[in-house]
């Protein structure tokens, strides 16, 4: 590659090279030269759950090899950054979000109802297993880790009866085939940004940082997830907590009877993650778009006087 190429950092797993693939394709079809970097990750290198292992380890070494300027970009999966803003790091663009709701694949094309009491189903998220069991179905909700093909193979070698996976991984795999239902947000909160991509830049690097706000950016989407990742932030819960949100752009009515668009977001903080005495809180509100950040901050401080903070300790 040319010294001028764009160099995209991304982890070498299957889905991130797909993500990664989506914003390279952009840039090319602008006009610019890219080159994809792998880098690897303590996450990739470890089985143990994402809950021991902490926050921020998928996207920690991303983040050292843009700041040593070993590349130019990082791709990451916006659900796994840490709230916190990491200095010498400027967020260039948030793409146009996938489908962000969670996906059951079972056994046999059964749906969620359609599992008997008893059956096993398989995830790698507290939320999801905290939402799977205040459904009251019975089931037995097990930890795992994995890829996207280790998990599916979970469920085709017997050994689990389903599996909940997001389905925005599965679109960018090109497995959506394998999905036997998508779980309405009702049922199942997604985690806060949840099928969207980051994509970060040196804050020193403006001319990249500019041109990737003007090829890859979303403005809808940047919203949407900064409300839901303000309220993760505002209950202090990391990117591994049983903390659902989704926030979408709808559209309104404002004082003169003028349509309007505006920012709804939903939220739920969860307990009972280890046992069955499972409590869900839940939240909604609706602002102005330009109100994301102030938007999650006050959701969050009512599922705290709903008692969420007690929850989440």
């Amino acid at each position: 590659m040319s010294e001028n190429a764009i160099r995209i950092g991304t982890r070498g797993s299957k889905l991130a090279l797909a993500q990664t693939g989506t914003i390279a394709r952009k840039l090319e079809e602008a006009g610019q030269r890219v080159e994809i970097v792998t880098v690897s990750t303590p996450g990739d290198r470890s089985t143990a759950p994402i809950a021991e292992i902490g926050v921020g380890v998928f996207t920690s070494a991303l983040r050292e090899a843009l700041l040593n300027k070993q590349v130019d970009v990082a791709v990451h999966s916006y659900k796994d950054l840490p709230t916190a803003a990491e200095p010498g790091i400027a967020l260039a663009a948030v793409p146009p979000r996938e489908d962000p709701r969670d996906a059951l694949i079972a056994r046999d094309g059964l749906t969620l109802g359609e599992l008997p009491p008893g059956s096993v189903v398989g995830t790698g998220s507290p939320r999801r297993m905290a939402q799977l069991r205040a459904l009251g179905l019975g089931l037995d909700v097990v930890p795992i880790r994995g890829n996207i093909d280790t998990r599916i193979g979970k469920v085709t070698s017997g050994e689990l009866d389903a599996v909940v996976l997001a389905r925005a991984g599965l679109a960018r795999v090109g497995r959506l085939d394998v999905i036997t239902e998508t779980l309405d947000p009702i049922q199942m909160l997604p985690a806060p940004a949840q099928g969207a991509l980051a994509v970060e830049t040196r804050v020193d690097d403006v001319d990249t940082e500019h041109l990737l706000q003007s090829i890859v950016d979303d403005e809808a989407t940047r919203a949407a997830v900064a409300a839901e990742r303000a309220m993760l932030a505002a209950l202090e819960a990391g990117c591994s907590a049983p903390v659902g949100a989704l926030a979408e752009v709808v559209e309104d009515l404002d004082s003169e009877g003028a349509v309007v668009e505006r920012l709804s977001l939903r939220g739920v903080a969860a307990t009972g993650v280890e046992g069955d005495s499972v409590r869900i809180l839940r939240a909604s509100a609706i602002a102005e778009m330009q109100e994301a950040d102030s938007l999650g901050r006050s959701l969050a401080a009512e599922l705290l006087d709903l008692g969420a903070g007690a929850l989440l300790r």
